[in-house]
């Protein structure tokens, strides 16, 4: 029989959190400089996408600020008030992040779109708002490379689709910043859009309705990263492929009959716990339970080195056959 391959070893928490780290900052630098830029040209040409667009760049500079606290405050270790650790805090901060992003980009973009489709404004110079747009192209898109490189390396490491692991991992700052950086790409063209219309015709309207499809496409960015950061506040658990592999590795410890139940809980990009209801042969010495159960936590923990916590709990197995039981959780 073919052996099954071992999963890829991911990156250690302190590489990983670096790269973190340093991916958000390259994003908040880029988009403090762009916001300035957006307001100025939006001021200058009368463009309600254009300060749109700066508003979406401010929204972008205080929710990168957040993932940064996020990443700091969520990597310090456990201690005596918090035995489980710092993890979840992060997905706190980026729950907020994200509503700065809704509040913060998506109102103001939709609000200031509607008050320009009522209000007559004549359109000014766009040279200015045009020049920024393009730089402001450069510098997006800089930033978005920067993070779909770290996505990319990530993925590689779990031999997992790029799309997939953006939709699934718990390291929302990379998530963050990858949907925001697309997001700010797909607005600069709509401004652009906008800009060229009022050109064009000398309305007003193109502008107004480009911010509103900005400020929409804010608010379901806004809705994306708060979903995921609400399913990790509540408690995800590890993917059903990996729950069978952890299953599998408990019951090749000597002396352990089944696994009767497994719960498995993201605590962090690179911090999960491990409970079980174990059962162990009946002639099994209370010897032979300790040793057994602190081999499979070794195990658990060479193989899936992202393991930081395992419970392990002997229960009767009430007459199951070996290796059945409750399906994994």
């Amino acid at each position: 029989m073919a052996e099954t391959p071992e999963p890829p070893e991911p990156p250690g928490p302190r590489e990983t959190d670096a790269e973190s780290t340093a991916t958000v900052l390259v994003a908040a630098f880029a988009n403090l400089g762009i916001a300035v830029a957006k307001a100025a040209a939006g001021v200058i040409s009368a463009s309600s996408a254009m300060l749109a667009e700066a508003a979406h760049s401010v929204a972008d500079t205080v929710t990168e600020l957040m993932l940064l606290t996020a990443l700091r405050r969520g990597a310090r270790p456990a201690d005596e008030e918090h035995p489980l650790g710092h993890g979840p805090e992060r997905y706190i901060w980026a729950l907020l992040a994200s509503v700065a992003t809704f509040v913060g980009g998506g109102v103001f973009a939709v609000y200031d779109g509607i008050h320009t489709l009522t209000h007559e404004t004549e359109p000014g110079d766009p040279l200015v708002s045009y020049v920024v747009l393009g730089v402001a192209f450069l510098l997006e898109g800089y930033s978005l490379r920067t993070g779909l490189r770290q996505a990319r390396g990530e993925a590689a490491r779990l031999d997992a689709p790029v799309r997939r692991y953006l939709r699934v991992t718990p390291d929302t700052a990379v998530k963050a910043v990858v949907l925001e950086d697309s997001a700010a790409l797909v607005g600069l063209l709509l401004a652009a859009g906008g800009l060229l219309g009022g050109q064009l015709t000398g309305s007003g309207v193109y502008d107004g309705v480009a911010s509103v499809l900005i400020g929409l496409l804010l608010v379901w960015v806004a809705w994306e990263l708060g979903r995921s950061n609400a399913r990790l506040l509540i408690g995800r658990p590890l993917p059903p492929s990996v729950r069978d592999a952890i299953r599998e590795e408990i019951l090749t410890v000597p002396h352990i009959v089944s696994v009767l139940e497994l719960t498995t809980l993201v605590q962090g990009p690179r911090e999960f716990l491990v409970a079980a209801k174990v059962d162990f042969r009946d002639a099994a010495t209370a010897r032979e339970v300790e040793w057994a159960c602190e081999e499979a936590e070794e195990q658990l923990r060479e193989r899936f080195p992202s393991i930081r916590r395992v419970y392990l709990d002997p229960t009767p197995g009430l007459g199951l056959p070996p290796g059945t039981g409750p399906g994994p959780r």
